[in-house]
């Protein structure tokens, strides 16, 4: 049965992100609030961990493309390859805020993500996930929750959420109803390529 852990989404009390980075330390998955959707997480380095959030999804590890959630540009130079200034600026101009960006990837990726040539980096606008990183010491890795019901493709409501994830994952944070409108995704690789469509619109920060 997950924990269900009610957390202030602009001031996040800290005994209840300690106790959600304990679950992380652990080899636990937690679902977070996020600037966009609720996500589905773990700690990338931990193998098991990772390997529980790819069978979760119906997908093997090496086929899975988790992105990787920090709290800050810090992470890039380890997790990707050198980037140009342009590029950096976009980065700097866009985040925090509602985009996955596509990186070259670096060899010094955790294990779970060897062989990866690319990387999706998302550093949410949101205190409680920025705050989670900074504590554990590492990003997590993250995938948004789908809902199967057509119409609402993203679950919003926390409570629903933990009633359909509290026997799968180890806790569920509660910082209100989250957005139903997932990140936009721009591939940086060579260029700028919009993947998909989401919250944020690229063109702004440009």
């Amino acid at each position: 049965m997950a924990d269900y852990i009610r957390i202030h989404p602009e001031n996040p009390q800290e005994k209840s992100i300690d106790q959600v980075v304990k679950i992380l330390q652990n080899g636990g998955l937690i679902i977070y609030p996020s600037d966009t959707v609720y996500g589905l997480g773990c700690d990338i380095t931990n193998l098991k961990a990772m390997e529980k959030l790819a069978r979760l999804k119906g997908v093997k590890l090496e086929k899975s493309h988790f992105s990787i959630v920090c709290n800050d540009l810090s992470h890039l130079s380890q997790y990707t390859l050198p980037i140009d200034n342009s590029t950096f600026k976009i980065l700097k101009r866009a985040l925090p805020g509602p985009f996955t960006f596509v990186m070259n990837a670096s060899r010094s990726l955790p294990v779970a993500y060897k062989g990866k040539k690319t990387v999706g980096i998302r550093v949410p606008n949101h205190a409680v996930p920025q705050l989670i990183v900074e504590k554990l010491g590492n990003p997590i890795a993250s995938t948004s929750i789908y809902d199967e019901d057509e119409i609402v493709e993203y679950t919003t409501d926390p409570e629903l959420i933990f009633e359909k994830w509290e026997k799968l994952v180890d806790a569920v944070i509660d910082s209100g109803y989250g957005d139903n409108v997932a990140s936009t995704v721009v591939d940086m690789t060579d260029g700028v390529e919009v993947l998909r469509e989401g919250k944020g619109d690229i063109e702004d920060y440009l």
